[in-house]
């Protein structure tokens, strides 16, 4: 099995969109499939991304036939073939393909482009690490306005005890490959970065194109994201039901003043 997939809970309620696809992958796997390989039966069935246009399909490929000295965002842009090793980070990175395509492709340009400007340089700057940032560690919301405001000014008595009800009304889809890896083994401090969204589609395809066409390298470069503790979330994670869960201070930290 590939490092770390057989540990993967498809129960948990964070998993809950990709649960179908992973457990058809991860058994594949299990049974002597390349994580690429297994990524690649499932793409037959995904409905091509009209955006950007590309002349080509996206494929995964093994992690190998990246070229050494080659920017991994460059080689997926130019080529359409995703480098992919047999571990559970890339196995989500996958799933995040086949999930959001028109995000992960918007997420590829942007960083090619800030490549193709600036080349290769010992730190990323401020646009691609936001870009890597969204990509590696973003939730989507879907929240009525006093759930967002609480969650933006930090106030977690009121996002979680007061309007605690108000989550029947939201919706909290995990995008980043490596938040969704950190969960694997969860823990309370486990933090995404938040990413609001305005639409009421119920359906990944929509969600995944308002998300392609709202982002821009200007936007993320302002950091539009909200610190939220995922496993506080009521109905994640049965915890939080306890009294005093949200005064841990190390976790649900207070605003600065």
């Amino acid at each position: 099995m590939a490092a770390g997939l057989a540990a993967v809970d498809w129960s948990a309620p964070w998993l809950t969109p990709y649960a179908a696809a992973g457990e058809v992958a991860w058994a594949q796997v299990a049974t002597g499939s390349a994580v690429f390989e297994s990524l690649n039966r499932l793409s037959v069935a995904q409905p091509a991304s009209t955006w950007p246009q590309r002349d080509f399909a996206l494929r995964f490929v093994p992690q190998g036939d990246l070229p050494a000295g080659r920017a991994y965002e460059a080689f997926i842009f130019d080529t359409g073939r995703i480098p992919t090793r047999n571990n559970v980070h890339d196995a989500f990175n996958g799933l995040s393909w086949l999930h959001f395509p028109q995000t992960k492709q918007r997420l590829n340009y942007l960083q090619a482009a800030q490549i193709a400007r600036d080349g290769i340089a010992s730190e990323r700057g401020m646009v691609r690490d936001a870009l890597t940032v969204f990509d590696e560690n973003a939730g989507f919301l879907q929240a009525p306005d006093a759930l967002w405001s609480a969650l933006a000014a930090k106030d977690w008595r009121t996002l979680f005890v007061a309007h605690r009800d108000l989550w029947q009304q939201a919706r909290l889809v995990l995008f980043g490959h490596a938040l969704l890896e950190k969960l694997v083994e969860p823990r309370k401090g486990i933090t995404a970065h938040v990413y609001r969204v305005f639409t009421s589609a119920d359906s990944l395809a929509d969600l995944d194109s308002f998300v392609a066409h709202d982002i821009s390298a200007e936007k993320l470069a302002t950091k539009p994201f909200a610190h939220l503790p995922v496993l506080g979330v009521p109905g994640w994670w049965a915890e939080n039901e306890t009294p005093g869960f949200y005064d841990d201070t190390t976790v649900f930290r207070r605003p600065r003043l």
